[in-house]
C-alpha cells in the first residue's frame, strides 16, 4: 500500500481537468470527429492542422467551462459525473444518430423511469464502462496538490485566460475553414460533448426558474358554447393523441402493409398531409393544444399559457385527460380539467383507454372531451408496445437494441405496434358508435411526432426540426363523425374527404376542435379549422335561429 501511494501522480486541480477533459474531446466526440472530417483528404497536411486546431480549441474552451466550478474538494465527484455522463451520451448519438440539443435534453429530463428502463441495456452499460474506467480511476487515484487558497485563486485564473487564449489562437488559425463548416451544418454545435448536455442543463435549469414565478397567458376568456335551438343529447369528442406514428406507414395513406385493417372499415378520413410542430413529445403535445401553435413558435410562450383544454372547460365542456404515457406535458394542469394516470406497470397497453372510456361515456351528462394520450409506437422497445395476437408482421425486432436487428425486423415490430393502434382507434370508435343514446360524438387521432426506422443511419426522433427528416415530421391524422353528427349536418363528411389532401399541420388541431365542439371564442381562427366550409349545422343553425329572435 506504502509503495502504491508513492506511486500516485501528484498534480494540480488545473491539470487534474485539463487531463480529463482532453480524454472526453478525444474519446467521445465520435460524431463530431466523423462529421468535419467527412471528405477530408489526409493526405493533405492542413486537414491535420485542422484536426488538432480543432481539438486544442475544444480541450481550451471546455477549461474554460468546467475550471471555475473545479474546487479542489468537489473536483473527483464533478469530473466523475461528466466522463460517465459524456460516455453514455456518447453511446445515446452513436447509436440512434441522435443530437443532444436542448429539447433533447429537455427530453431527457423529464422522461419517465418507464420510458427511460427501455433506453438503458447491457451494451450501454459496457461501452460507459470501457470508455470510463481509465479516467475515473484515474481521476481517483492522483493527488492534488495543496495550494494556498490566495495563489490557488490566482493559479486558476491566469490558467483560464491562458486557456482563452489557445482557444482563440486555434479557432484563428481555422476560423475559414471552421467557419464555412458551421454555417453549413448549424446543428453540428449539439454533437460536441460534454458541452451538448451542460448547454442544455443549465438552459432548461434557467427555464424552469424564470416559470416558477411566470403567470399562465389566459387564452379565450370570452369562449362560450353556441347552444342550438332544440334539445340534443350531450356532445363527446375523443381526441386520441398518438405517439411516434408515422404517416409514411399507415395503409390508410397509401403504405403497402396493411396496417390499418379496423379504420379501414369504419368510415374514418384519413388526412395525407399533416405534419407536426416538433420531433418530441416535449415539443409536440404542447404546441398542438396551443393557440400559437408552429407559425408562430415561441416555446416559452406556449408552456406559460393556456391552451385548448382551458378554452373548453371555460365553454362549459367537462374535460378529462386520460393518460398512458409519461404525462400531459403541462397540457392538462389547468383548473377544471380531470387527469387520470391509467398504468405504470411493464405492460402497459392502449386498449387499456379504450376500456377506461367504455366505463366513463355512460356516465356522460354533459358536452365532454375526451383526451387519450396513448403509448402507441415508443421507441425502442417497439415489441413491448403490442400483445402477441398483433404480431402479424415477422420476424419482429424484440429487443429495445435496434442494432442488433436488421432493418426489416425493426419494421415489423414498428408495423405490429401501428396495427395494434388501429385496433385501439377502432374499439374507441366501437364504443362511441354503439352507445344507445345516439350521442353526437366524434373522435380525432393525430400523433404528436414520426419516428426514423433506420433510413440514412438515423433511428428514432428528436432530431432538430430544422434539420429533421420528413418520417419524423409527416404524422398520420384520422377524423371519424357518428351518424347523428354527420346526418345533423353538423359535417359534411364527403366535404371532409375531399380536404383529406390538403396540407394541414398541429396548428390547425386548436381551431378545429373549437369549430367541431361549437365553441365561439376571438381566439377561434375559422382560416385554421379543418371543418370550416364544411360545416351546415351546429354554430351555422344556431347563429340562424339568434337571427330570427333579434328579428321578432
Amino acid at each position: 500500500m506504502t509503495t502504491f501511494l508513492r506511486l500516485r501522480p501528484l498534480m494540480r486541480v488545473e491539470t487534474l481537468v485539463l487531463a480529463v477533459i482532453a480524454w472526453i474531446v478525444a474519446t467521445a466526440n465520435f460524431a463530431w470527429w466523423g462529421a468535419v472530417g467527412e471528405g477530408r483528404d489526409w493526405t493533405q497536411p492542413s486537414n491535420w492542422i485542422f484536426l488538432l486546431c480543432c481539438f486544442a480549441a475544444l480541450v481550451a474552451l471546455h477549461f474554460v467551462l468546467l475550471a471555475p466550478l473545479a474546487f479542489r474538494w468537489v473536483v473527483r465527484p464533478l469530473l466523475t459525473a461528466v466522463v460517465l455522463v459524456s460516455a453514455a451520451a456518447a453511446w445515446y448519438m452513436r447509436t440512434y444518430a441522435v443530437m443532444l440539443d436542448p429539447t433533447m435534453i429537455q427530453n431527457v429530463l423529464r422522461t419517465d423511469t418507464h420510458e427511460a428502463r427501455d433506453l438503458l441495456n447491457l451494451d450501454m452499460f459496457a461501452w460507459v464502462l470501457a470508455w470510463s474506467a481509465l479516467p475515473v480511476a484515474f481521476i481517483w487515484m492522483v493527488k492534488l496538490r495543496p495550494v494556498a487558497p490566495l495563489r490557488a485563486l490566482l493559479v486558476r485564473g491566469g490558467a483560464v485566460l491562458a486557456a482563452c487564449v489557445v482557444a482563440a489562437l486555434a479557432f484563428f488559425a481555422i476560423s475559414r475553414d471552421l467557419t464555412s463548416f458551421m454555417r453549413n451544418h448549424k446543428e453540428a454545435r449539439y454533437l460536441v460533448t460534454p458541452g451538448n448536455f451542460i448547454y442544455g442543463l443549465a438552459l432548461q435549469s434557467a427555464h424552469r426558474v424564470e416559470d416558477v414565478h411566470v403567470a399562465r397567458e389566459p387564452v379565450g376568456t370570452d369562449a362560450h358554447f353556441v347552444r342550438i335551438a332544440y334539445e340534443k343529447p350531450p356532445r363527446v369528442l375523443v381526441l386520441v393523441v398518438g405517439e411516434t406514428a408515422r404517416a409514411a406507414n399507415f395503409s390508410l395513406l397509401g403504405y403497402a402493409r396493411e396496417t390499418n385493417p379496423e379504420l379501414a372499415q369504419a368510415g374514418v378520413t384519413a388526412f395525407s398531409n399533416v405534419t407536426s410542430c416538433g420531433t418530441s413529445t416535449e415539443v409536440s403535445v404542447p404546441c398542438m393544444f396551443s393557440p400559437y401553435g408552429r407559425a408562430n413558435y415561441d416555446e416559452r410562450r406556449i408552456r406559460n399559457s393556456e391552451g385548448l383544454l382551458d378554452v373548453l372547460v371555460r365553454a362549459g365542456y367537462t374535460v378529462k385527460w386520460l393518460d398512458n404515457q409519461s404525462g400531459c406535458k403541462g397540457v392538462c394542469k389547468g383548473q377544471g380539467i380531470a387527469y387520470e394516470k391509467l398504468c405504470s406497470g411493464d405492460e402497459c397497453r392502449d386498449q387499456d383507454l379504450a376500456r377506461r372510456l367504455s366505463e366513463e361515456l355512460p356516465q356522460v351528462e354533459n358536452n365532454t372531451v375526451f383526451v387519450l394520450h396513448m403509448m402507441g409506437n415508443h421507441g425502442p422497445a417497439y415489441f413491448k408496445r403490442y400483445p402477441a395476437e398483433f404480431r402479424r408482421f415477422l420476424p419482429d425486432c424484440a429487443t429495445a437494441e435496434l442494432r442488433e436487428c436488421s432493418r426489416e425486423q425493426v419494421v415489423n415490430a414498428y408495423d405490429n405496434a401501428i396495427l395494434y393502434t388501429d385496433h385501439v382507434l377502432a374499439s374507441v370508435i366501437h364504443t362511441l358508435n354503439d352507445d344507445p343514446r345516439r350521442l353526437d360524438s366524434a373522435m380525432i387521432y393525430v400523433s404528436d411526432h414520426g419516428e426514423s426506422l433506420g433510413e440514412h443511419g438515423l433511428y428514432l426522433h428528436g432530431i432538430p426540426y430544422a434539420i429533421a427528416p420528413e418520417y419524423q415530421t409527416h404524422v398520420p391524422m384520422v377524423v371519424w363523425l357518428s351518424r347523428q353528427m354527420a346526418s345533423s349536418g353538423d359535417v359534411d363528411p364527403g366535404c371532409l374527404r375531399n380536404k383529406s389532401h390538403d396540407a394541414f399541420s398541429h396548428d390547425n388541431l386548436f381551431h378545429s376542435v373549437l369549430g367541431l365542439m361549437d365553441v365561439r371564442t376571438a381566439a377561434y381562427h375559422a382560416s385554421n379549422d379543418i371543418f370550416d366550409g364544411c360545416r351546415g349545422g351546429g354554430i351555422a343553425r344556431s347563429l340562424a335561429q339568434v337571427r330570427i329572435d333579434k328579428g321578432r
